[in-house]
């Protein structure tokens, strides 16, 4: 079986629980996800499934989407609310939607982020939350991140009694981007402790909250023999790449990871053989050259 499976991870999981259940259920060792999921938060993890494993890079390459919500007043050691309280900005007043907005807009583009020190970011070959568990600090590495869209979603509730403000949001994200952090920026913009209260990615690598499976959902595809229905061709990761239908001779040459030459001036196509993609061919040196190969991809039965 190769292909991917759009799952829906549940709150209270982790991502490496779901990539198990999955494993057990389908029976087979060589699953893959693109891109971890907390395990308060819920949302679209896309599993990449035998063959389809060459093609993580490319569902990460696609951008996330997530809502949520950021509650201002607070702020905890994860940056969400796992962690416990380390500061507290009780607030008298409401922040006016104009500078809520303004902050949002502030964090969209371009930006440099600070991974927080409960993630699995490695520094040394221990994992940030390794050092975090220890009591331990260590300088984090910066990373560029693009935010395409950061907007406010839901009109803020002020609860004077906790001195709290909270709102919802919707973020477009590159690979990499960590919400929580996003989160606590926009309160130090507004000069207060923020944490992120709730996390749902809704769009991962092409898929959205609607297409996604559960594992309930996907232990009963099983059983009543309609896997393949929800089961996504590998290809669907490459859409946006001009599609090749190869000849015989020219798949022979494939097989053999020979070079192609195509009536085509686009730097990556994707190549089919028999209805299924077998690879992924990049133009240089006025040549397509193997790219990613997928030779045991066959078509899934329904």
């Amino acid at each position: 079986m190769n292909g991917i499976l759009p799952l829906y991870k549940p709150t209270g999981m982790t991502s490496a629980d779901a990539v198990y259940h999955a494993r057990k259920l389908l029976h087979i060792k060589k699953i893959g996800h693109s891109g971890t999921l907390d395990p308060n938060v819920d949302g679209v993890l896309p599993l990449a499934i035998g063959a389809a494993t060459k093609a993580v890079p490319q569902l990460m390459a696609s951008g996330k989407i997530y809502t949520g919500e950021i509650t201002l007043g607070f702020a905890t050691t994860t940056e969400d609310l796992d962690g416990e309280v380390v500061k507290r900005t009780p607030m008298v007043k409401p922040v006016p939607v104009h500078e809520l907005d303004q902050a949002l807009t502030q964090l969209t583009g371009e930006i440099t982020q600070v991974p927080p020190m409960f993630s699995a970011v490695k520094v040394n070959g221990r994992r940030l939350y390794e050092y975090a568990r220890a009591g331990e600090s260590v300088e984090r590495p910066k990373r560029q991140v693009t935010v395409k869209r950061f907007e406010r979603t839901s009109e803020p509730v002020f609860d004077a009694t906790q001195g709290i403000q909270r709102f919802r949001f919707e973020a477009a994200v590159s690979k990499g981007t960590y919400i929580r952090t996003l989160a606590v920026d926009v309160g130090q913009s507004l000069g207060v402790a923020a944490v992120m209260s709730q996390l749902t990615r809704i769009k991962s690598g092409g898929f959205t909250l609607a297409q996604a499976v559960s594992l309930e959902a996907l232990g009963q595809h099983i059983a009543e023999g309609t896997l393949a229905a929800v089961i996504q061709p590998i290809d669907i990761a490459f859409a946006d790449l001009p599609q090749v239908d190869l000849t015989t001779n020219q798949y022979e040459d494939v097989r053999h990871g020979r070079f192609l030459t195509l009536q085509l001036h686009a730097p990556r196509v994707r190549l089919h053989y028999a209805g299924v993609l077998k690879a992924i061919y990049r133009f240089e040196k006025q040549q397509y050259r193997p790219d990613i190969m997928f030779l045991a991809n066959e078509k899934n039965e329904r």
